[in-house]
């Protein structure tokens, strides 16, 4: 059975000589933990290059300040058909924050619907309403196109 790298588990610093490689050696890792930030996030330092990166790396909720759990739930309202004006007056969220949490998903789709299927009880339908929604979010039909 194959096993997810968690965060902390490798690099994820391109110019570092153990970018992306495993934790080698289970009695000497490379990758240390380095304290938490402000927010409660794990961080961690590479031994190697001596960079500093957080447990979110890589993930839609880097660098934000909104809480893991309000997000997915504002996805998950997303996926059940809610508008985004309906949204921004329940949540209190801009909807250019909220768009850009959509288009951030949409690039790590995989990750995200296995969360929204999971914890949030979306079906495939859904999703697939929500994909085909951010597929064509800016996009402007000109009269007479069909």
């Amino acid at each position: 059975m194959e096993q997810f790298a968690k965060p902390g588990d490798f690099c994820p610093n391109e110019g570092c000589l153990d970018y992306q490689k495993l934790q080698s050696q289970p009695g000497k890792p490379n990758i240390i933990k380095a304290g938490k930030t402000r927010t409660g996030v794990q961080r961690f330092r590479c031994q190697t290059c001596g960079k500093y990166f957080v447990a979110t790396t890589g993930t839609i909720f880097y660098r934000k300040r909104t809480p893991e759990h309000e997000i997915l739930e504002t996805l998950a309202l997303l996926a059940e058909g809610n508008r985004i004006s309906s949204l921004t007056r329940v949540k209190g969220h801009k909807e250019d924050t909220i768009l850009s949490w959509l288009r951030e998903a949409a690039q790590q789709g995989e990750a995200v619907e296995e969360i929204l299927m999971k914890d949030y009880r979306i079906k495939r339908g859904q999703l697939d309403g929500l994909w085909a929604y951010v597929g064509n979010k800016g996009e402007k039909k000109l009269p007479g196109d069909c």
